[in-house]
């Protein structure tokens, strides 16, 4: 049994449906959604990548619009696995059915914008529930800070790993969960945190805003002058602002994952593991902070990658992965 965490579309308009129906859900571009239903995953992402546009009305990279595709085959294929999706100050979890997915063609979900129609694929699962198994709510206030950063995704859905699962499973199915917090990170987490939900963002605010001013250093220190050697030159047009908003929808846009790899990004200080910590990355290593130009990377991937070329490097990551056993 897998278990996933889940938004349902952008600003998470499908969750009334959703929640009204018993369904797992999302969306799919009504252009691009022939390629879908073809299994030509290499024609979804080759037109995506020519025609379509991500939620900042920028042109999605392959690895995104990949995502996109799978997006739609993990709602497709869902049976038998948990869903959980948080929302405001509840926990609200369901178990998605065997029957086929649900289909419909509806009208642009941001009018504002003229935006395409898109298909909603709707997959059948059992009513949400927002108590455990024995009747118990689930308030996100009462979840422990540690689970806190597992449990939520500001992308549309990551699948946990197998001990957060385990961990998910036990909380809706209302028993002890001391093996977890009694670990010692967790006891840490409560200590070095000491937050409520009210600042459950404040590890992304400090990893965008570390990574913002790694830049403007970077930048500072990188125009070309020589010293013992020429450095680089490197420059940006945005200001400091504009940079985190910008590096903040750029998360979102990867649905929190690593733009190369896919791997799911940590956060300052609420990681396990310090080498997945989001890093910023320029695509054309030759050229500047510039819209376009940048992605979020795992910080090991970001110096794997060191100067190599995007296309190159993404090359001998496939090979990797398909030699793996």
């Amino acid at each position: 049994m897998r278990v996933f965490i889940a938004n349902f579309g952008q600003s998470n308009y499908l969750w009334p449906r959703c929640l009204e129906r018993g369904t797992v859900a999302t969306i799919n571009n009504e252009r691009v959604h022939p390629f879908w239903e073809r299994r030509d995953r290499d024609g979804f992402v080759d037109f995506a990548v020519a025609n379509l546009k991500t939620a900042r009305m920028e042109i999605p990279t392959r690895a995104v619009a990949s995502r996109w595709f799978g997006l739609n085959d993990a709602i497709a294929e869902t049976s038998g696995d948990v869903w959980i999706h948080r929302e405001k100050d509840k926990l609200w979890w369901t178990i998605s059915r065997p029957e086929p997915v649900e289909i419909t063609l509806m009208p642009s979900f941001n009018p504002q914008r003229d935006g395409p129609r898109v298909f909603e694929l709707h997959k059948p699962a059992e009513p949400w529930r927002d108590r455990d198994r024995k009747g118990r709510p689930l308030p996100w206030a009462g979840l422990h800070p540690k689970a806190r950063d597992f449990l939520f995704t500001e992308g549309t859905l990551q699948q946990l790993s197998p001990d957060n699962a385990e961990y998910a499973l036990a909380l809706i199915d209302g028993v002890g969960l001391e093996p977890w917090h009694g670990r010692p990170e967790w006891q840490a987490k409560v200590v070095r945190t000491g937050r409520n939900p009210a600042t459950i963002y404040d590890a992304k605010r400090k990893t965008i805003f570390r990574m913002v001013e790694t830049v403007f250093s970077t930048v500072a220190a990188a125009n070309g002058q020589q010293v013992l050697r020429t450095l680089k030159d490197k420059r940006t047009s945005f200001d400091k602002p504009a940079l985190e908003k910008y590096v903040a929808s750029l998360i979102d846009d990867q649905d929190g994952l690593c733009a190369i790899t896919g791997i799911a990004l940590q956060f300052d200080e609420d990681g396990s593991d310090p080498e997945l910590r989001c890093s910023l990355d320029r695509i054309d290593s030759a050229g500047h902070y510039e819209p376009g130009n940048l992605q979020i990377v795992c910080r090991f991937v970001n110096r794997w990658k060191s100067d190599s070329a995007d296309a190159d490097f993404r090359r001998l990551i496939g090979l990797v992965r398909a030699n793996t056993f």
